[in-house]
C-alpha cells in the first residue's frame, strides 16, 4: 500500500499539492490594468475622470498632491495634465484602494508608456505627498524640481496644498 501511495504521489504531485505553481515565478506586484481608458475630465492637476465600463470614475492621483485651483499653480498644474491626457487613452496602476470621496487612488499611465503622476512631480507642478507615500522615486524627482527651481518652485516661499487647505 506504501509503494502505491509514493508512486501516485510521483505521478501526480499536483494531485496533492492543489493547483500547481510555477517554481521560480516572480514575487506580486501593484497590479496593473492592460485596460485603456479614455479620459473625459480633468478636475485639476491630480484629479481625472475615466470611462470604465461604460460609467465615470473619478481617479485621484497616486503618490502626489498638486496645488489647488485657486493656489499658485493650481492652474497650471491642471492644464498641464489635461494637455497630457484629456481625450486620450490611458492605463491605471492600482491596488483597488478608494479615498474617502470613492476615488479610485492610482497611477495613471500615458499612451506613450511615462507616468503623468511622475511627471506632474519632475515638471514642478506637485509635491511628493509623504503623508501617504513613502516612494524614493517620487521623492527623488521632487528633490530634483526643487534644486532645478522648475514651476512651483520658482516661489520662494511655496505653500504645500495640505497647508493651503487647512487655511
Amino acid at each position: 500500500m506504501m509503494h502505491w501511495c509514493i508512486a501516485f504521489l510521483l505521478l501526480f504531485p499536483a494531485a496533492c499539492n492543489g493547483p500547481s505553481v510555477k517554481p521560480y515565478s516572480s514575487p506580486p506586484q501593484a497590479p496593473e490594468n492592460k485596460t485603456a481608458y479614455k479620459v473625459v475630465g480633468v478636475k485639476d492637476g491630480d484629479t481625472f475622470v475615466l470611462l470604465m465600463n461604460g460609467k465615470e470614475q473619478v481617479v485621484r492621483l497616486a503618490h502626489i498632491d498638486c496645488p489647488e485651483k485657486k493656489q499658485p499653480f493650481g492652474n497650471r498644474a491642471k492644464q498641464f495634465a489635461s494637455g497630457l491626457c484629456f481625450g486620450k487613452k490611458v492605463t491605471l496602476v492600482h491596488q483597488n484602494k478608494y479615498d474617502r470621496n470613492r476615488r479610485l487612488i492610482a497611477e495613471v499611465i500615458l499612451e506613450d508608456g511615462r507616468n503623468l503622476n511622475k511627471e506632474l512631480v519632475k515638471n514642478g507642478l506637485a509635491w511628493h505627498f509623504k503623508k501617504y507615500s513613502h516612494n524614493k522615486e517620487y521623492a527623488a524627482l521632487e528633490t530634483a524640481a526643487r534644486r532645478q527651481r522648475k514651476g512651483l518652485w520658482t516661489d520662494a516661499r511655496p505653500v504645500s496644498p495640505w497647508n493651503w487647505r487647512r487655511r
